[in-house]
């Protein structure tokens, strides 16, 4: 069983700017993670698959990867760790009062209710897109692309 004592925010971060950067159904792909059904991370209004993120994010933090096979709690604890490490988790024991959130753009999406995927033709407007990230110290970079904190 993967242990995520290791992971904190930063790692997170990374993992989300990856996720941004690859692609939803691509990130999942390459790491081996299915979709989310119940929980999802919310991050600057925009709903990421739980367990992939915390899975990519141990990686960041340990140099390995955790697989959906290793989370001790399922879901629910991936969820834990995320809400611990300053996250909000939407799911089935999340607050009456979350606001909901647009899912981030991906090329092909599955229902829950069904098992054939969906094209969308959804073209990802300006403010959709993911600004560029310092690897270094996470903030956000100007349009020099030069980190004005790290140089």
């Amino acid at each position: 069983m993967a242990t995520f004592s290791a992971v904190n925010r930063q790692h997170i971060l990374q993992a989300i700017a990856e996720y941004d950067e690859r692609g939803g159904e691509n990130f999942l792909g390459v790491y081996g993670f299915g979709p989310s059904l119940e929980y999802w991370l919310v991050h600057e209004g925009r709903q990421y698959d739980s367990k992939a993120i915390l899975g990519v994010a141990h990686k960041y933090a340990t140099g390995r990867i955790a697989p959906e096979e290793e989370f001790s709690r399922g879901v629910a604890g991936a969820a834990a760790v995320l809400r611990k490490n300053g996250f909000e988790v939407t799911g089935p024991d999340a607050p009456e009062s979350a606001a909901p959130v647009r899912r981030t753009p991906s090329a092909r999406t599955t229902s829950p209710r069904s098992s054939s995927p969906r094209t969308s033709t959804r073209r990802v407007a300006p403010e959709d897109r993911p600004v560029a990230i310092c690897p270094t110290c996470f903030t956000v970079l100007p349009a020099t692309g030069v980190c004005d904190t790290c140089g």
